[in-house]
């Protein structure tokens, strides 16, 4: 089973996103589960959603704790409490951001990063380029699956058409298509392997 937990902020679509994985790992035809934990329900509190993936039915319903990946919507998070900890071993951190990974990995909460791969895209900056918005959760699903390959670029396609409608599924599909296209080509710039 490979567990993923999405953080961000309300309204980044965080919640929309884990949705989005799980639909396109049913495209891929796997097993899959989704679902939010709020802790305030507004416009900018910490938001955390959780999707398991596996080629069995799950039976499991808590929360994911040490998950095989994380995504990051919103850097301004990582420094929260239960972000970055409780990793599993060699599990994928997919962090939005236009700031360096040096920049990011000499902050605090880096310390609490031990034996994962930290992969940092300008998610925001493609979703704005596409979207119109700095909306990165389609974007980041396309990098998700160049970087993990636990589900394809034509599920996230299919999920993203499902969820959205006309111009505003088209462009979100050109977000993730174009970030999955940008791991591709900075795989080996792009990342660190902590600890």
């Amino acid at each position: 089973m490979f567990q993923v937990r999405i953080h961000g902020r309300g309204g980044q679509g965080v919640v929309t996103a884990a949705e989005m994985l799980s639909v396109a790992a049913f495209y891929d035809g796997l097993y899959a589960q989704a679902f939010p934990s709020f802790g305030s329900e507004r416009t900018g509190a910490p938001v955390v959603s959780y999707c398991r993936i596996d080629q069995r039915p799950i039976r499991i319903r808590e929360p994911i704790t040490h998950p095989d990946a994380i995504i990051v919507q919103d850097p301004t998070v990582l420094p929260l409490p239960g972000v970055v900890s409780d990793l599993a071993l060699h599990a994928h951190v997919i962090i939005n951001s236009s700031r360096s990974l040096a920049e990011l990995v000499a902050q605090t909460w880096a310390a609490a990063v031990t034996t994962q791969t930290i992969d940092v895209l300008p998610a925001g900056e493609i979703a704005r380029e596409h979207v119109g918005r700095p909306l990165p959760n389609a974007a980041l699903l396309g990098a998700f699956a160049g970087l993990t390959g636990q589900v394809s670029l034509d599920g996230v396609e299919h999920a993203i058409r499902e969820a959205f409608t006309g111009a505003v599924a088209e462009a979100n599909v050109a977000a993730a298509r174009a970030a999955h296209a940008y791991v591709a080509s900075m795989r080996g710039a792009s990342r660190v392997a902590a600890g």
